[in-house]
């Protein structure tokens, strides 16, 4: 039954914190902002939380542990992690910390259609985007400033690796706008028709490329 069930960041973070007690959804939307989880999982609007949770249960992998009724609150569903959700949370968290997987973010589709723009009208927009890496920077390292003495590492891995890939994409966009800035990266409507030109030459006319 679980097999219906797509693995997902949020999924899978559901399922470790239900490993922990059961919850209902505002006690999980909760844990997921106490804890920094809104950096690697996407908790932005709550609807998709009820949608996740929807899906583990259909999938069998979480179940109804019991309904509160409170005068203060509306009426909350708890649930607790079933058998079948602890060993598809195993399997998922292996799956994703062994399988590199092929993903398409926003940034290099748009790197990749940059030649839309002048040189001159990228190198501002990128400097932008520098300015909101340096503030993404400032909200990955809080946590470790805040946190109380001798707080095991384990508890802000994520955080130490997207630092870590935040470094390497600041140091690559500091270079590419100093390149556009002294004209080394550079590019031109002519340039890049002659260079069309010139490579139409190697296919034939049914797009196979020339004996």
């Amino acid at each position: 039954m679980s097999a219906s069930v797509k693995s997902s960041p949020l999924g899978l973070t559901v399922l470790t914190l239900l490993h922990y007690r059961p919850l209902h959804p505002y006690g999980i939307q909760r844990l997921l902002k106490q804890w920094g989880k809104e950096q690697v999982v996407n908790v932005g609007q709550r609807a998709g939380l009820y949608r996740t949770i929807e899906r583990l249960q259909a999938g069998g992998l979480i179940a109804v542990r019991q309904t509160e009724r409170d005068q203060q609150y509306p009426e909350r569903t708890v649930y607790e992690v079933t058998d079948e959700g602890r060993a598809v949370t195993r399997e998922w968290l292996e799956q994703m910390l062994s399988a590199p997987k092929a993903e398409f973010p926003l940034f290099p589709a748009a790197l990749s259609n940059m030649l839309m723009l002048n040189p001159d009208e990228v190198a501002p927009i990128l400097e932008q985007r520098a300015a909101r890496l340096a503030a993404q920077r400032a909200d990955l390292e809080r946590p470790f400033t805040e946190a109380p003495t001798g707080l095991p590492r384990i508890t802000l891995i994520e955080n130490e690796y997207l630092l870590a890939v935040l470094d390497a994409e600041q140091r690559w966009l500091q270079g590419v706008i100093s390149d556009l800035r002294d004209g080394t990266l550079t590019w031109s409507p002519e340039m890049l028709a002659t260079f069309q030109e010139a490579g139409s030459g190697d296919a034939s006319r049914d797009g196979r490329p020339a004996p």
